[in-house]
């Protein structure tokens, strides 16, 4: 489990393309104290340390994974939001975050807004009954609230500030229109889903 407070941004030094996809990640952990088989979020996305050094570590990103997430991520010089796993103690600044994408949305704006920046963010209807005004998302691993929604054809329009600390210390520093993102809804939001799902 995660809570979308990035604590790392990463870059990919390396993909190779095995069985599945193999990544060295740049990072500024304290790779001493990173287990072999722990969690890291990269991006929103759940993965597993399969070896390290210092200043990186590597996962392997399986084709359903690739599939399943944001294009664009998985290639040398890609920056990812680096989050380590919850541990129990640990605080809760976020939201309870799991690392499994629940689809993927586009950048439509960007666009400043005092000191913050308001990004709007075009997703399909998949993910329509899950993103609620001031409720929780988590774009590209990062947790986030969202301002409003509003229903369109074949999706949904929604909209989040990113404040000044938040841009500094994640890869949306470089944010712009277009851009894809992976999107994880609420967790309670899921199971509601799921729960209004098989009453129906």
């Amino acid at each position: 489990m995660f809570t979308g407070i990035i604590t790392d941004v990463g870059r990919v030094l390396l993909a190779e393309q095995r069985g599945d996809l193999r990544l060295r990640i740049g990072s500024g952990y304290d790779m001493a104290g990173v287990a072999l088989g722990a969690s890291i979020a990269c991006s929103g996305v759940c993965l597993t340390v399969v070896d390290k050094g210092e200043g990186w570590f590597a996962v392997d990103v399986s084709a359903e994974t690739v599939g399943r997430t944001a294009p664009d991520l998985w290639k040398t010089g890609a920056r990812l939001n680096l989050e380590r796993a919850l541990r129990v103690g640990d605080e809760l600044g976020g939201h309870i975050v799991s690392g499994h994408v629940d689809g993927i949305g586009t950048v439509e704006g960007v666009a400043p807004v005092g000191d913050s920046v308001r990004i709007s963010v075009i997703a399909g209807a998949e993910i329509e009954a899950y993103i609620a005004p001031k409720g929780s998302v988590a774009l590209d691993g990062v947790s986030l609230t969202v301002n409003d929604v509003e229903p369109i054809t074949d999706g949904v329009r929604f909209s989040i500030n990113i404040i000044p600390h938040t841009a500094a210390e994640t890869s949306f520093s470089e944010i712009v229109p277009g851009r894809r993102l992976n999107i994880e809804i609420d967790v309670l939001a899921r199971y509601i889903g799921r729960m209004m799902e098989l009453r129906r």
